[in-house]
């Protein structure tokens, strides 16, 4: 397993496993395999894991404790996120350590190497449960995360890179920096359901400005909740954005299978070819999963010709 820059945690895997698919919220597994899925992501080099409470009602978190027992390998990192919203900055303190004690506590441990904020940042007023403006990242979000820090309840904190694209550069130029952000890495520069605004996303530019600024980057959606695989692996209505996105990329699985290769393996490899990050999550569920990613690792980056082929095809 290649091994990246990972801001101030030093170096990392490539490769991430993240709890999308352990929490089951990517299509039907088992606990059994996704403990056995978690136990040999870690043998086989993957030294990040990546979860929040939301992967599965904290079953990601769960399958995680029960996995390692509560004594992670060493040299193995953790991550956990929580939400919130536009909660009044005199509340987040309070609402980020329940969350946190939560996560420790499904997965057996003492505290988490990073934290992130699991909402979409906006310039404006505007909140809810998916929403968090600057403001309350400046007045309640970062000095609440500094505050776990110096409990030694987390090590570092970090924003997820699905919002306003304005929003997400202001905090990264210019304050509260995090040490760690979560950015779209996929062909289509898409989130897909999870985006909230209407502005284009715009993730290029938000990594580039992570980079600038001495923020690590991990890519997440690479294969873009599905869109790019061969085929779904669970059933969304009529208009879902997952679902558009599928059926835009049908050019890219067309090259995919002129190459040879699964649409996932293909999507996978472009994820890990993009500059500026330090390493790609993973939302696979089971080994099966896992192995096609690892495979897609150790082929290294693709080549230059194909990249720009793939984004002529999905009009880059």
């Amino acid at each position: 397993m290649r091994q990246r820059p990972f801001g101030e945690l030093g170096m990392a895997s490539a490769l991430t496993l993240g709890g999308g698919g352990l929490g089951q919220v990517w299509g039907a597994t088992t606990r059994e395999e996704c403990v056995a899925t978690a136990q040999e992501a870690v043998e086989s080099g993957i030294n990040v894991l990546d979860l929040a409470p939301t992967y599965g009602n904290g079953e990601a978190e769960s399958v995680i404790g029960e996995a390692f027992g509560g004594a992670l390998p060493s040299g193995v990192r953790i991550t956990t996120k929580c939400r919130v919203g536009d909660t009044p900055p005199e509340r987040v303190y309070d609402l980020l350590s329940a969350s946190l004690e939560g996560s420790l506590g499904r997965m057996r441990l003492d505290r988490v190497d990073v934290m992130f904020l699991h909402n979409a940042v906006t310039l404006g007023d505007e909140g809810g449960d998916r929403l968090t403006p600057v403001t309350t990242v400046v007045a309640g979000l970062a000095p609440a995360f500094e505050r776990l820090i110096a409990e030694g309840r987390i090590g570092h904190w970090g924003l997820t890179g699905i919002g306003n694209a304005d929003a997400l550069i202001h905090l990264l130029t210019k304050g509260p920096r995090p040490g760690y952000i979560q950015c779209i890495t996929n062909l289509l520069d898409s989130a897909g359901g999870l985006f909230q605004g209407t502005e284009p996303p715009r993730p290029r530019g938000v990594i580039a400005a992570a980079n600038a600024n001495g923020v690590a980057v991990m890519g997440i959606r690479a294969v873009q909740a599905g869109a790019l695989t061969d085929a779904m692996d669970r059933a969304l209505p009529e208009g879902h954005p997952d679902l558009a996105d599928f059926e835009g990329a049908a050019p890219f699985r067309a090259i995919a299978a002129a190459e040879g290769q699964s649409a996932a393996y293909l999507a996978h490899r472009y994820a890990l070819s993009m500059q500026g990050v330090s390493t790609v999550v993973l939302g696979v569920k089971n080994r099966e999963e896992l192995r096609e990613c690892l495979e897609a690792e150790e082929a290294g980056h693709l080549d230059a010709a194909l990249m720009a082929r793939i984004d002529l095809a999905m009009g880059r």
